[in-house]
Parts: structure tokens; C-alpha cells; sequence
């Protein structure tokens, strides 16, 4: 599994709307990573941008940039279809979408499963896991994984079944580093993702109340001039050092490129135990508080 990948989530208007997905600039910025070396990308269903992934995917594909096996494509199941013997059929939709025979990987999104009326679902996420464990046996998906998991339910994961989940997409940023988390999953060989990598260091992406540090927060901007790096890219290689695979989201040219290029510095030790201190365990955002399958030890977000 490559170790940085590009986002492809365009966010919420508000708290119950996404972003309407601009689908050629998304297949541009697809076409961009993979010229700057990026080698895996993460959609879902939920993101609607399968499609221009696949797409942006198939044009690098016919170019002979790359083979289909140079890249790594992950992408997730939604709340609408946890029942056991609805995932399958999703992730067939999702192929089609993508227009691949198969994923690299193949996430629950969220432990919490949702009708489409708004109700909850309460097939336990143990019974969703043998539907993504019957899609890896069929072929469709090279590895399955979890996304908004805690170390609990993984620990559930893990008796009720043969498999393993193979990697943990959770929220990391500086504001939620995530340690004991993180000691879990690497004790347990679990690999993380990191989404939301920047957090609110952006002012215009930061809630109200949101903590800081933001982008020109002065500590940040001279650990940056120290390396001739930007603030962005002294926080992927941060969570880059934390073990946590970054999966930045951007569709312009420039940002996609720069952040990638964090592999050719190190922190000091000293400058790693400065980024520490804003860990204050807040999340960008939580939903579904009252679902019975909501993960209280460790707080989610979508």
C-alpha cells in the first residue's frame, strides 16, 4: 500500500448537504497526482466521485503513464447497505462506477447503518464484516478495512471472524492525533489512513470555536522557513511520522504537487514534541450521536 495518497471528498455545503462534485476537475486532479507520483486514491460512494476517479484512472491508463496495478483505489461502503447480503451488490456498484473489476481496498465507512428514510439500521457491524469478508473471497476487493472504528469494535472484528481488518481510516490531524488509537492499530498490524489531515489550520475550513493552530501560526511558520517547506507540509510529514498514511484532498495543480513533496526532510525531535501539544482531542465534526452503534469511546466523524 503506497504511503500518501489524494483525497477525493468535496465536502459539505452545510451539515446535511454535500458539495456538488465538479467531475473534470476531479478527473484532472486524478491525472495530476499520478503525474506528481501519487499511487493511491481513496473515493466512496458517498462522495459521488467514483466515476471521475475511474475516469481520471482509465486516461492516465490509455496514455501509458501507468498500469492498472501501479495504483491503489480504495473506496467505501455507505450506511445504506449494511445488511450482510447488501454489500456485495454494492461494491458491484461501486466497480461499475469506478469501471475497475476490482478495489485495492474496500472500507466500512462507519459502523453505523442508516435506511435511507434516516432511521437506523441495526445489523450489528459484525454481520456487515462477513459481507465484506464474502466480497474479498469473490475477488472484488484485494483487502477490506474499517473507517470510524474504534479499537473496541475493532477488537469485536477480530473474534467474530477469520479476517482481520487490514487498515483504519480515521480522522488525524494536530488537533486530533489520535496516540492510543494509533498504538492499537500498530499492535494489532492494523494500517492507518489519515483523513482530514489538515484539520482547522485553513480559516476558511475551520467550525466556529475551532481550536488552533491555524496556518499562520508562528510556531508552525518557523518550523517551516527551518526546512524551506510550507506549514501543510511540515503537518503531513508530522502524521507521515506518526505512521498515519495521509490522504490530503485538492484539485488544484500546484497544492497536489507540494503535498506530496514532504519525503525529502525530518523533523528534530524537538520540532516533534512542539507539534504534540496541539492534540486537544477535537474532531472536525460528529453525526448520529444517539445510534446505538455510535463508537463513545472514541468519538466519530464523517
Amino acid at each position: 500500500m503506497p504511503s500518501f495518497g489524494l483525497g477525493t471528498w468535496f465536502g459539505f455545503i452545510n451539515l446535511t448537504t454535500l458539495k456538488p462534485v465538479d467531475e473534470e476537475a476531479s478527473v484532472r486532479a486524478v491525472g495530476w497526482a499520478i503525474d506528481a507520483g501519487y499511487r493511491l486514491f481513496d473515493t466512496a460512494y458517498i462522495y459521488g466521485t467514483e466515476k471521475t476517479v475511474g475516469r481520471g484512472l482509465k486516461q492516465k491508463i490509455r496514455e501509458g503513464v501507468i498500469k492498472r496495478e501501479d495504483v491503489f483505489i480504495s473506496t467505501k461502503l455507505w450506511s445504506y447497505s449494511h445488511a450482510r447480503s447488501a454489500v456485495v451488490p454494492a461494491l458491484r456498484k461501486s466497480l461499475e462506477a469506478l469501471d475497475l473489476e476490482y478495489v485495492d481496498l474496500f472500507l466500512i465507512q462507519t459502523p453505523i447503518g442508516q435506511f435511507t428514510n434516516g432511521t437506523y439500521d441495526l445489523t450489528d457491524y459484525t454481520e456487515t464484516w462477513q459481507g465484506m469478508v464474502e466480497a474479498r473471497r469473490q475477488g472484488l476487493t484485494r483487502s477490506i478495512g474499517v473507517s470510524n472504528f474504534n479499537a473496541h469494535m475493532m477488537d469485536r472484528i477480530i473474534k467474530s471472524s477469520c479476517v482481520k481488518p487490514a487498515v483504519a481510516q480515521i480522522e488525524v490531524n494536530l488537533n486530533i492525533q489520535q496516540p492510543s488509537l494509533l498504538r492499537y492499530c500498530c499492535g494489532h498490524d492494523i494500517t492507518v489512513m489519515g483523513y482530514t489531515p489538515f484539520g482547522s489550520v485553513f480559516p476558511d475550513n475551520a467550525l466556529p470555536g475551532a481550536p488552533g493552530p491555524r496556518v499562520d501560526d508562528p510556531l508552525l511558520r518557523q518550523i517551516a522557513a527551518t526546512h524551506n517547506k510550507t506549514v501543510p507540509q511540515i503537518i503531513l510529514r508530522y502524521l507521515f511520522d506518526l505512521g498515519v498514511i495521509p490522504i490530503p484532498k485538492s484539485i488544484t495543480k500546484s497544492r497536489i504537487e507540494e503535498n506530496i513533496d514532504i519525503f525529502d526532510f525530518d523533523l528534530s525531535s524537538e520540532e516533534t514534541k512542539a507539534l504534540e501539544v496541539y492534540d486537544v482531542n477535537y474532531r472536525s465534526g460528529n453525526s448520529w450521536s444517539d445510534s446505538p452503534y455510535y463508537p463513545t469511546r472514541e468519538l466519530i466523524t464523517l
